[in-house]
């Protein structure tokens, strides 16, 4: 079987070397440099709320250069382009989050099992100059999630342009499971976009019609908000907190040397025991946690194929995806990492077992079925705004409605457990489910692959897929939860509903 090395050009000096980018290149490949000369790779600021159980964001506008002497208009809370990374524990919480912006924002708490009341979805909108400071209680279990604002109609527009960032929910004891700890150093967070940028540096966001119907892709990777940067890893077992906050990019992650990746939690938390891995294909919204070895002291670069959804109305995309395995000619580098023996190495070795609570949702009362179209038709609409929003992708919707916020779509029993059934026959599309965690039960009539195991609330929908989900959280019809695609284009244009749990 040819390898994945052998496609790629460079072979092993890609270890060592990386991307470099230019402004408005139509391809994610270039030509090779040393990973020495790149600049290293920044964290987000961490908050720690794990003592006092508070802590504030700030949606804020500002410039960011990512490329040097290029300021390019951006958002961001508390600076000027994505957010902190929020560490908390189990307990009471109490996020304030303020508006600087001249628009509305939200903050959702991308994975955090809270009411619909602190959800911060669509229905709880930060006017101008507002606060808003729920009293919040966590209850579950180690995790890694997202926070990003969701406003019906500019969501796409605002999380592209930086309105994001990371959430760890943690409980003392990975010591104790044998995994990496300290952050920036052996437990990196990273959060993995793609952008289109101007020649003159300037973030470029969805211009044509095909970018709202595939949704907003770039030429180029930024990782934290930078780009071309490297990671220094120790000599060591290191963990990599991947976060999907691309608009619409399905990434299919591999390294470049063929090392082992060892997937260790999923959206929801841990799984019971690392599960290694040749390929990691990562959703808009997903969340996976991997263990990489770089105890010989070698660097690697961490490489994706191409997006399956790429080609008009995703069946070419899908066709040629084929090809690109074989081939690898859609291969890119997503971040090269380098040893620095300077750095501390805490492990050497990949634990056996973790302890995750595996889901048993398959032994549960199914109280009831519910099916779930995701539908891209093409209707006489299309065009009705003169725009690109809402009349233009009048054909995005769930089960051939498009979304409504004054509408609720489903009511569901709280403690109760529901077999979802969501299906597309055009693109593969990431549904997201607010307030709740799930099973995936089955992927086109098949076993779920391993980065759909343990406990989800986003996964990847290219057929039919079958979830199981547990209703444990209440939302009112003055803050319900929402169910939508997580290409954040389609959720936007209408593929979004809402629903009730009491």
């Amino acid at each position: 079987m040819m390898k994945r090395r052998n496609l790629l050009a460079g072979g092993a000096a890609l270890a060592a070397g990386g991307a470099v980018y230019a402004f408005a290149d139509s391809r994610l490949t270039m030509p090779m440099t040393d990973a020495k000369s790149r600049t290293a790779l920044r964290f987000p600021p961490l908050i720690d709320t794990v003592n006092t159980g508070k802590f504030l964001v700030t949606a804020q506008s500002d410039t960011t250069s990512f490329f040097p002497g290029h300021p390019a208009e951006t958002i961001g809370f508390n600076q000027a382009y994505l957010g902190p990374v929020v560490r908390m524990k189990k307990g009471s919480l109490r996020p304030t989050v303020e508006n600087n912006l001249a628009w509305p924002v939200s903050s959702h708490w991308h994975g955090l099992l809270v009411p619909g009341e602190h959800d911060g979805g669509p229905h709880l909108a930060i006017e101008t100059g507002g606060v808003w400071s729920p009293d919040m209680e966590i209850a579950q279990e180690p995790c890694t999630a997202f926070f990003h604002t969701h406003i019906h109609g500019r969501t796409a527009r605002d999380v592209y342009s930086g309105l994001a960032g990371v959430l760890h929910v943690v409980d003392g004891l990975d010591r104790d499971r044998g995994l990496p700890e300290s952050y920036a150093v052996d437990d990196l967070t990273l959060l993995l976009q793609d952008r289109r940028f101007s020649q003159d540096g300037k973030l470029l966001y969805a211009n044509s019609m095909m970018d709202i119907m595939h949704g907003m892709t770039g030429e180029t990777i930024v990782v934290n908000g930078q780009v071309g940067a490297v990671a220094a890893v120790p000599k060591a077992v290191v963990r990599l907190r991947l976060i999907n906050g691309s608009n619409a990019r399905i990434y299919s992650l591999f390294s470049s040397d063929d090392r082992p990746i060892h997937l260790i939690a999923t959206d929801g938390g841990y799984l019971p025991a690392p599960v290694q891995l040749e390929t990691l294909r990562l959703g808009p919204g997903e969340r996976a946690e991997i263990l990489v070895d770089f105890s010989d002291g070698n660097g690697m670069s961490l490489m994706s194929g191409g997006d399956p959804n790429a080609g008009m109305g995703g069946m070419m995309g899908k066709a040629r995806g084929l090809l690109d395995d074989i081939t690898g000619s859609r291969q890119f580098e997503v971040l090269p990492f380098r040893v620095d023996e300077r750095l501390a190495a805490s492990v050497t070795r990949i634990p056996d077992a973790i302890g995750g609570n595996q889901p048993d949702l398959r032994t549960a009362e199914i109280s009831k079925v519910r099916n779930f179209s995701l539908d891209m038709g093409m209707g006489g609409g299309m065009m009705g705004s003169g725009g690109m929003g809402r009349g233009m992708m009048s054909g995005m919707a769930i089960n051939g409605q498009l979304f409504d916020m004054s509408a609720i779509n489903e009511r569901v029993r709280l403690g109760d457990t529901e077999k979802w059934v969501v299906s597309t026959s055009m693109l593969a599309h990431p549904f997201h489910i607010h307030g709740v965690s799930f099973q995936v039960f089955s992927e086109n009539g098949r076993e779920p692959r391993p980065e759909s195991l343990g406990w989800k609330d986003t996964v990847v929908v290219d057929s039919q897929t079958e979830l199981l989900v547990h209703f444990t959280k209440p939302a009112s019809e003055e803050t319900p939860f929402m169910y939508h695609c997580h290409i954040l284009e389609h959720e936007d244009a209408g593929m979004m509903g809402q629903f009730t749990v009491s």
